[in-house]
C-alpha cells in the first residue's frame, strides 16, 4: 500500500527548472513565436464592477456599440 509521503513529487528548484524552460522558450522561438508581456485590468480590485457595469450602460443606447456587438456574435457563432 502506498502512502501519502510517497506520492509527494520532489520539490523542484528554480536552477532545476531553468534549463528546460530555456529549451521551451527555443522551441517556441523557432516555431516563429515571440514572448510579450500582457497586462489587464484586475478583476478582483475594489470598483471594477461598478466599473463595468458603468461603461455597460454608458454603451447601452449606442448605435455603434450594437453593431459591434453584432459582429463579435456573428463571428463567434462562425463555423457551427
Amino acid at each position: 500500500m502506498l502512502r501519502a509521503k510517497e506520492l509527494v513529487m520532489p520539490a523542484q528548484t528554480a536552477a532545476s527548472r531553468a534549463p528546460r524552460m530555456k529549451q521551451y522558450r527555443e522551441r517556441l522561438r523557432a516555431a516563429g513565436l515571440r514572448p510579450i508581456q500582457l497586462w489587464v485590468p484586475d478583476t478582483r480590485a475594489p470598483g471594477f464592477s461598478a466599473e463595468c457595469r458603468r461603461q455597460s450602460a454608458a454603451l447601452a443606447d449606442d448605435m455603434a456599440e450594437a453593431d459591434t456587438a453584432a459582429f463579435i456574435e456573428a463571428a463567434g457563432a462562425w463555423g457551427e
